[in-house]
């Protein structure tokens, strides 16, 4: 039996091993790596390493241009968490709601989802565009012309016009979320509350909102997590201008980490957003503990 067992564990630890060192290697030492080059001068290139203690993580809580790319992240994970969660919600109330097409509209608002980050930032470059834009265009043609702005040129808008370009690409993913949960709602007891003599949106507050409760909770931690992670669209529209006025955290890291030669100041920004997330991950987990001890 214990001869059985020992070829047991050695076979399951051959099936594990690969999994163990991919994680090691990619995971686990570049972690520690970035732990260590945060406390450095490093440049990214040079053999030297400079140890320089906790001069980066000084430097960051003291730099007006990591406030100023914390403030941009803050107001567009904010944005977005706001926006492509009522959108995801009204998208898939529609969905769910629908006597016919429901197949279709549930592939059309996914549809954006699908499209990377890079290619949907150019799409909406050219979309915002002054002289030949679809938005411009459409000001004009309406005769508003007076509305016409350079919108990603805007230091006013730029950042909320970078974030209408989030919504509309992320509300469908969540949409998925909050449509299966609107779909796991009783139907018997929606009914029941009709008869009654509930209107429509009593129902819905009154029945469907707490149920739905828990996809609120997962979508609305994913979405700031994912604002929090902003990168693609602002790399290709903005190049985190006018100025600095959509420069976020993320951005913020690459371009003092390869741009501007600063590897260990990067690296330190990296583990400050780490240590964010991280608290908002624990954050999330209280509450789902909070509720399933509630139910």
């Amino acid at each position: 039996m214990g001869k059985k067992k020992a070829k047991l564990d050695f076979v399951s630890m051959g099936f594990i091993a690969p999994a163990f060192l991919f994680f090691t290697l990619f995971i686990i030492v570049p972690t520690i790596a970035s732990v260590y080059y945060s406390f450095t001068s490093w440049d990214g290139l040079n053999p030297v390493v400079k140890f320089v203690g906790l001069a980066n993580y000084k430097e960051i809580f003291t730099s007006a241009r990591f406030g100023n790319a914390l403030k941009n992240t803050v107001i567009l994970t904010a944005f977005i968490s706001i926006l492509e969660n009522s959108m995801a919600l009204i998208l898939a109330l529609i969905v769910d709601n629908v006597k016919w097409g429901k197949n279709f509209f549930r592939s059309a608002f996914y549809v954006p989802v699908l499209i990377s980050g890079i290619v949907s930032g150019f799409i909406w470059k050219i979309m915002y565009n002054y002289n030949f834009g679809a938005v411009n265009t459409i000001f004009r043609s309406l005769g508003m012309g007076e509305y016409c702005q350079d919108w990603l040129g805007n230091p006013k808008l730029a950042l909320i016009m970078v974030g209408v370009v989030l919504v509309w690409k992320g509300a469908g993913y969540y949409m998925i979320i909050y449509l299966a949960s609107l779909q796991s709602v009783p139907t018997d007891v929606v009914e029941a509350a009709a008869i009654d003599g509930a209107s429509p949106l009593q129902r819905f507050k009154a029945i469907t909102l707490p149920l739905i409760s828990g996809a609120f909770t997962i979508n609305l931690t994913l979405s700031l997590i994912n604002g929090l992670k902003v990168f693609d669209q602002i790399s290709v529209m903005t190049d985190g201008g006018p100025g600095f006025t959509t420069e976020t955290i993320v951005y913020l890291l690459y371009k003092v980490g390869f741009n501007e030669g600063r590897q260990g100041f990067g690296t330190a920004v990296g583990i400050v957003l780490l240590f964010i997330i991280l608290i908002l991950n624990a954050i999330q987990q209280s509450i789902l503990k909070r509720r399933e001890v509630q139910l």
